[in-house]
C-alpha cells in the first residue's frame, strides 16, 4: 500500500513573506504625503492645460543648475542612508552615525542650494506673482524643502538614538523608518526635477 502522507522537511519549509522595511505607521505617513504631493501634480498638470504660455516658459525662467545640483545631492543622500541601513546590520554602530551624519549634511546642501536659488530668482525680479508656473513651482519647491526638512530632523533624531545604543544589529525598525520616509522625500524630488525644471 502506498503511504499518501505528505512529509515537509525544514528544506521544504515556506519561507516567511518579505516585510516591508520600517512600521506600519510610517508608511500610513508615506502613503498620506505621497497622496498630497499626487494632488499637487494633478493640479500642476490641469493648470499646465488651461495655462500653456505660462508653462512652457516657465522652466526657462528657473536655475537648471540648481535642479541638477540638488538631484546628485539628493541621490547621494539616498546612498548615504542604504550605506547607514547596511551597517546597521552588521552592528557597525560608529559606521551607521557617520553615514546618516553625511545624510543630514547632504540635507543641508540641498537646503543652501534652494535658498542661493530663492535669491536668485528674488534678484531677476521673479515672484510667485508672475505667473501660474512660478506660483505653482513655489507652492511645490516651499512643501518639499519642508519635507526636507523634517526629513533632516527625523535622521538626526534616529542618528541620536543609534548613538545611545538604543539601535543596534537586532532592533533597528526606527532607524529603518526613517530611512524610508528619506527615500519617499528623495522620489518625490525625481517626480519633481523634469515636471519643475526640464518639460516645456
Amino acid at each position: 500500500m502506498i503511504d499518501a502522507t505528505v512529509r515537509v522537511t525544514p528544506d521544504c519549509a515556506a519561507e516567511p513573506a518579505p516585510k516591508a522595511p520600517g512600521s506600519l505607521a510610517v508608511w500610513v505617513f508615506i502613503y498620506a504625503e505621497l497622496t498630497e504631493f499626487g494632488l499637487f501634480f494633478i493640479l500642476f498638470l490641469v493648470a499646465k492645460a488651461y495655462f500653456p504660455a505660462d508653462f512652457s516658459q516657465g522652466p526657462q525662467k528657473l536655475s537648471t543648475l540648481a535642479g541638477i545640483t540638488n538631484t546628485l545631492i539628493l541621490l547621494s543622500s539616498s546612498l548615504c542612508v542604504v550605506k547607514a541601513m547596511a551597517a546597521i546590520k552588521l552592528g557597525h554602530i560608529k559606521s551607521t552615525i557617520n553615514w546618516l551624519l553625511l545624510t543630514i549634511i547632504a540635507g543641508g546642501l540641498y537646503c543652501t542650494v534652494k535658498y542661493w536659488e530663492f535669491g536668485r530668482n528674488e534678484a531677476l525680479g521673479i515672484s510667485p506673482r508672475d505667473d501660474y508656473f512660478i506660483a505653482a513651482y513655489y507652492y511645490i519647491g516651499f512643501n518639499h524643502l519642508l519635507h526636507v526638512l523634517i526629513g533632516m530632523a527625523t535622521i538626526g533624531f534616529v542618528a541620536l538614538l543609534t548613538a545611545f545604543g538604543f539601535y543596534d544589529a537586532k532592533n533597528h525598525e526606527g532607524l529603518e523608518s526613517a530611512a524610508t520616509y528619506w527615500h519617499m522625500i528623495d522620489m518625490v524630488w525625481i517626480i519633481i526635477f523634469p515636471l519643475l525644471y526640464v518639460l516645456h
